[in-house]
């Protein structure tokens, strides 16, 4: 479909190690076009079984980023008033109309799952699992929430009554008005969760092990009124709990589950957890000052069904944690990891999450190669900016491979037989 140098004759990065999401933005829709005008996907037997399979979604995503792009990418209520609340004429007019562009985004679609299906195969042959993270909501601006308005908060003319968010906590000391749309729980009941159900079936196709992002608010979710700018104005409310775990449980298959449970974590949460054996996360930063009883330490952790991190992509990398600490803030760090210098910490704080309990250690590579917060993923609550770094590929030669190896081995991590390469 493509020649090589119609790829790489764009200039896609400034720098080898940040993404430059405008550059690819730009570039990245003509070449898709030129692809999709050359193919012959249409007479496939592949692309007609894709378009089939997933016609429960991609049907309706095809027609929403159809419309979107012939209303200039603006969000979906700002479309003229028929085609907003999807009246059915304007549906079909739209469907008729734009039925190249439709096809388009169904190709793009098409072109994706068979990429990624053939990434996901080749790690998973070497012993690697992949790691999807899942939002509990989605975004306003999206086909989901035009496409079943009734399984959200909105009025009548389809903008949100209340959104989604959290008061201040360990990641936001004014709190985080996230703004997407909160669920109808009690609709979403009605259908047994079949929406639910749909998005973590395909999720677990995608994905070896699924993170569900904020599982706390599957129990007690934070609403904020729509017209409030801060997450100041806000009160809890009773989640679905297990009837929506079991829904999910029930829908995945042999995918597993990761609960993302930091921040304040009620008995409630914990007891859900337990009930489906569901592990939760420590992030060892938020141990760091200690006292001795802070559950993020490693002596702390009550069980081994935990995944420890040194810290996830929502916080600083270590190196930048530990530089932006005084030295007196850093006197129980070096009395517990027993060292003597900030410069020793990052690999002593590895080791001690590969000695711990924990069922599953997690350590981004930007602190395994002790890169500052140059190389920080994300800063919750901003906008732009984020999930910019990657890895150049002269980095793997600076990773102390020796180490990791002794630490994999000495704290039975290594793999017990590893795959052919």
């Amino acid at each position: 479909m493509l020649k090589e140098g119609e790829i790489t004759g764009y200039p896609w990065q400034k720098e080898e190690n940040s993404i430059a999401y405008e550059r690819v933005n730009r570039y990245r829709f003509p070449i898709l076009e030129k692809a999709f005008h050359r193919s012959s996907h249409r007479n496939t037997r592949e692309f007609q079984e894709f378009c089939q399979s997933n016609a429960y979604w991609l049907e309706d995503y095809g027609l929403y980023m159809a419309v979107k792009s012939h209303f200039y990418n603006r969000h979906w209520q700002q479309w003229d008033e028929d085609i907003r609340l999807r009246r059915k004429e304007a549906i079909d007019t739209y469907t008729a109309r734009l039925a190249e562009e439709i096809e388009l985004w169904k190709f793009i679609q098409y072109k994706f799952f068979e990429q990624w299906n053939k990434l996901k195969a080749y790690v998973n042959g070497k012993g690697i699992r992949i790691i999807g993270d899942i939002p509990l909501y989605v975004a306003g601006d999206s086909s989901d929430v035009w496409v079943h308005s009734e399984l959200f908060e909105l009025d009548e003319r389809k903008n949100p009554t209340h959104v989604a968010g959290v008061p201040p906590d360990l990641f936001s000391k004014k709190g985080q008005r996230w703004g997407n749309p909160l669920y109808r729980w009690d609709v979403m009941e009605q259908s047994d969760y079949a929406w639910w159900r749909e998005r973590m079936k395909a999720s677990a196709k995608l994905y070896d092990v699924i993170r569900i992002d904020h599982f706390i608010g599957i129990v007690n979710y934070y609403s904020i009124p729509a017209d409030s700018i801060t997450a100041n104005v806000g009160r809890w409310k009773k989640g679905p709990g297990k009837k929506l775990t079991d829904a999910i449980a029930q829908s995945i298959g042999d995918a597993k589950i990761i609960a993302e449970d930091l921040g304040t974590v009620s008995p409630k949460v914990r007891k859900l957890m337990e009930q489906m054996g569901f592990p939760g996360m420590k992030v060892l930063e938020f141990g760091m000052e200690g006292p001795e009883d802070n559950e993020y330490l490693p002596h702390n952790f009550k069980d081994t069904n935990v995944v420890a991190y040194t810290g996830t992509h929502d916080n600083e990398t270590l190196v930048g944690f530990l530089r932006s600490k005084l030295e007196k803030n850093l006197e129980f760090a070096y009395r517990y990891f027993q060292v003597k210098s900030r410069e020793e910490l990052p690999y002593a704080i590895i080791r001690a999450l590969y000695a711990s309990i924990a069922d599953v250690v997690i350590i981004p590579m930007q602190d395994l190669l002790e890169l500052d917060n140059r190389a920080r993923m994300n800063y919750p609550s901003t906008i732009g900016g984020n999930w910019k770094w990657r890895m150049k590929k002269n980095q793997y030669a600076e990773l102390n491979f020796d180490r990791l190896r002794e630490f994999a081995f000495l704290y039975a991590r290594a793999p017990k037989q590893f795959p052919k390469i």
